[in-house]
C-alpha cells in the first residue's frame, strides 16, 4: 500500500506569504527549519522544507506564530511542476493539513544524545529520526 504522510516538528524560518489564485484560493506558504543528526564533523545541519496550505484555519495558525517559534506539521509530499512544455519548473513541498504550535524543551545539537534509546524520559527518541535500513522489500 502506497502511504504519502509527512509529519515534521521544527522552527519557522520567516515571514508567512499569502497569494491569491486565478481560481478565489488562498495559498498560504512558508518554510520550515528541522534540524539534522549531529554530522560526523560535529556541526548540526539543519534543512529548510517549504510548505504550503490552501486550508484558512491551517494557515491562521501558521500566521499567528512568530519566526524562530516551534510548530508541528502534517500533510503530504508534493512535486509541482510549473512553466511551459520547453523549461518546466520542478518543486518540491509539503502540502500541510494541519499545523499546531509546538511547546518542547528541546536540547541544543551538541546535548543531543548519539544513541537515541538513551533518553532518560523517551520523549527526545520520537523527535530524532532513525535510520532506516530499507524501505520496501526487493521484489
Amino acid at each position: 500500500m502506497d502511504r504519502n504522510e509527512v509529519l515534521l516538528v521544527g522552527r519557522l524560518s520567516g515571514a508567512v506569504e499569502e497569494h491569491s489564485m486565478p481560481s478565489g484560493d488562498t495559498v498560504t506558504k512558508w518554510r520550515i527549519i528541522v534540524r539534522r543528526r549531529r554530522h560526523r564533523r560535529g556541526a548540526a545541519l539543519t534543512d529548510s522544507i517549504p510548505c504550503v496550505t490552501f486550508d484558512p484555519e491551517t494557515a491562521a495558525v501558521v500566521r499567528s506564530l512568530k519566526p524562530r517559534d516551534y510548530l508541528e506539521v502534517a500533510g503530504s509530499f508534493r512535486c509541482r511542476v510549473f512553466g511551459p512544455s520547453t523549461a518546466k519548473i520542478w518543486r518540491y513541498e509539503v502540502e500541510v493539513s494541519s499545523a499546531k504550535p509546538y511547546e518542547a524543551d528541546l536540547p541544543e545539537p551538541d546535548a543531543v544524545p548519539d544513541d537515541p534509546t538513551l533518553s532518560p524520559n523517551g520523549s527526545l527518541a520520537t523527535l530524532i529520526p532513525r535510520q532506516v535500513a530499507y524501505l520496501a522489500a526487493a521484489s
